[in-house]
């Protein structure tokens, strides 16, 4: 399951990672709002949690915008307020809880594990576009009868772009969404993987394509099977 932490305290939000990850999370940071808006959009994650006192976008903001562009992911909102009326903005505001800093390290997993029970997104164990699935322990992609194992790297790159179907990815959204914020690796990375994703499909005979939609990004497209 995949969570993103968006929290401008790097200590705070390095620890908030420590602890979900230890849970057995995947985590992706963001130290401000912006950075966190632009992950949030890309609907790859699981759940959210949110600190309402960010530079540049506050979290109030961030989830008001994911609600009206029909995003249901489960937020949790992250504050050193205690005022019922701030509670009362976050959730009117969209978000689905509301924990008050300093928390609990128990009580931060279980509000979590309770989100994500009560969202309505049952957490599969395979994911599937057209004729592909796509397991999610094992790394196997397949089509019909054929399988392929897909490296860390390409599976994240896969899932991804299987979780963003309607929309475009930009090469510096995939880069920041697989390597992360704080990576050395560039958008030739990104082409890498893509042209590793493509010999697969090939190799699959799948009718799925990655598309590249010139001087905007990848998408994955459903051509048909192809003999």
């Amino acid at each position: 399951m995949n969570i993103l932490v968006v929290e401008d305290e790097r200590n705070l939000a390095d620890a908030i990672c420590k602890i979900l990850d230890d849970a057995g999370y995947r985590t992706e940071v963001a130290y401000d709002g912006d950075m966190g808006s632009r992950l949030a959009e890309t609907g790859s994650f699981d759940a959210l949690v949110l600190d309402i006192m960010l530079p540049k976008k506050d979290g109030i903001e961030i989830v008001r915008d994911l609600r009206h562009a029909g995003d249901s992911t489960p937020v949790l909102l992250l504050t050193a307020r205690t005022a019922t009326s701030d509670k009362v903005t976050g959730l009117d505001a969209g978000a689905d809880d509301y924990m008050t800093k300093p928390f609990e390290n128990d009580e931060l997993l279980a509000r979590l594990r309770a989100l994500t029970r009560r969202s309505g997104d049952v957490q599969l164990d395979v994911a599937t576009f057209g004729d592909l699935s796509l397991d999610l322990a094992t790394h196997d992609l397949s089509c019909g009868e054929r399988s392929t194992h897909l490296s860390s790297k390409e599976f994240e790159v896969m899932r991804t772009l299987m979780a963003s179907t309607s929309r475009v990815l930009s090469k510096r959204d995939l880069l920041i969404r697989v390597w992360g914020t704080g990576s050395e690796a560039t958008e030739n990375s990104v082409e890498a993987y893509v042209s590793f994703l493509r010999k697969k499909l090939h190799h699959l005979h799948s009718g799925v394509h990655i598309t590249t939609l010139r001087m905007l990004g990848y998408r994955l497209e459903d051509l048909g099977y192809l003999e």
